[in-house]
């Protein structure tokens, strides 16, 4: 028997959306380059890059990338504290990497990306690791203070988070040349 959609999950998708299409078009172009990366969906380097800084940075976030699977299958199920350790300090090395990248300025755009590379069961860390990666002093103090100011209370000092899968999942759009879409 197949599945059929409920009406929250149309309204759930475009929540989703509303919320990708808030980000500056260098943050969307990080969040779709890095899916394409850490989910394997295509060749990032042949999609993404445009120059050799560009070439050297994709090269690096696939390779800190490749500890995903790890994270994933390390994911805690509940807050006992042995499991924190073997999640925890790989997720902030790569969250720290990616912040260091200067596309992902704020909690929302970094808990957007991540809930998709690593699932929903990552949600209720995702703001301890911000902070723990936002913290560390390979960023410039003024981009510290901009990505902790921007966490909400609401979402560090959350009861409870929403076991829920994201459904909408970025990807490149080739560009329409306009002069002979006609």
């Amino acid at each position: 028997m197949g599945t059929s959609a409920r009406p929250a999950d149309g309204a759930i998708t475009l929540a989703e959306l509303r919320e990708f299409a808030s980000f500056e078009s260098a943050t969307q172009r990080y969040i779709r380059r890095s899916l394409d990366i850490g989910l394997r969906r295509r060749d990032a380097m042949k999609l993404w890059s445009r120059d050799l800084v560009e070439e050297a940075s994709i090269r690096a976030q696939a390779r800190i990338y490749g500890r995903l699977d790890e994270i994933k299958g390390r994911v805690p199920d509940d807050s006992g504290l042995e499991q924190v350790e073997p999640f925890m300090a790989p997720l902030v090395t790569i969250s720290a990497f990616d912040l260091g990248q200067d596309r992902l300025g704020s909690f929302s755009a970094y808990r957007f990306l991540y809930e998709r590379l690593l699932g929903a069961g990552s949600r209720p860390w995702l703001p301890g690791a911000f902070c723990a990666a936002a913290s560390l002093p390979h960023l410039h103090p003024e981009k510290r203070r901009l990505l902790l100011q921007s966490i909400s209370e609401a979402a560090a000092t959350a009861a409870g988070w929403s076991n829920r899968e994201p459904t909408f999942y970025p990807e490149w759009v080739e560009k329409v040349d306009m002069s002979k879409a006609n």
